[in-house]
């Protein structure tokens, strides 16, 4: 309870230093490309509930789909190149191989082979994002100490049970970790994607008023959208916790 209050607080915090910078910055400059916080908070009450939900629902979707399809694909390679070598021998040049090719660059091939959809957008994520999800849980599995399954292996455990208890235990924590990372990079190429071929989305409402010149529809768009990262790394933090409380008794 009291570590819940504690984050709380620095949530508050955190908000209240952010917006004294905002406002600092917003007096330095002078300009109505950057208005203040408080117009901006303001504003945002005014706009209907109805029209701010629909694109948070569209955007939400796409990274719900986006997330599950890579994270489900990455956990499962990445589990089996850190845990049988002969596996990650083969499948490491791949990885390698394909990792650094610039998947934005892809964007127009998916969209005129998927059309401009959800599918394209979606497809996109995962192609991003599940090479990070892939190399952070090999490395948290290979990093394992050999001697847990050792312990395992002698009392016949077969290797069904070592992987459910230990390689999945161990590695729980770099799983997480690539989850938060992969969402990071999902929520930054969300917004890119709902500029082209869409008319619903948190990226396409915060581009659409950057280009009617609208700033606080705008800066309205940037919280929402930050408010809504806010939350999901709050749902992981909060999914390790309460899954973590053993190693309290360590």
């Amino acid at each position: 309870m009291r570590k819940s209050v504690s984050k709380v607080t620095h949530a508050i915090l955190a908000f209240i230093f952010l917006t004294i910078l905002w406002w600092l910055a917003s007096k330095i400059l002078n300009k109505n490309m950057l208005p203040t916080p408080f117009a901006v908070y303001q504003h945002l009450m005014a706009i209907e509930p109805q029209v701010l939900w629909l694109h948070t629902y569209n955007s939400l979707v796409r990274l719900f789909w986006g997330m599950l399809i890579a994270v489900v694909i990455g956990l499962i390679i990445g589990l089996l190149m850190g845990r049988f070598p002969k596996i990650n021998q083969l499948l490491d040049p791949i990885v390698y191989l394909t990792y650094p090719i610039p998947k934005i660059a892809l964007l127009p091939i998916i969209m005129l082979l998927f059309g401009l959809g959800n599918a394209s957008k979606i497809i996109l994520l995962v192609l991003i994002i599940v090479f990070q999800v892939i190399l952070s849980v090999r490395d948290g599995v290979k990093s394992i100490p050999k001697s847990y399954y050792h312990h395992l292996y002698v009392l016949g455990a077969s290797q069904f049970q070592q992987f459910c208890k230990i390689t999945l235990p161990a590695a729980y924590s770099a799983i997480l970790n690539a989850v938060r990372i992969a969402l990071g990079t999902a929520i930054a190429i969300l917004f890119f994607t709902e500029v082209y071929g869409t008319s619903y989305g948190l990226g396409f409402f915060i581009m659409d008023a950057w280009g009617r010149l609208d700033y606080l529809d705008m800066y309205s768009g940037i919280l929402v959208l930050s408010l809504v990262a806010f939350i999901l790394f709050q749902m992981i933090d909060f999914a390790e916790n309460r899954t973590n409380k053993w190693r309290k008794t360590y």
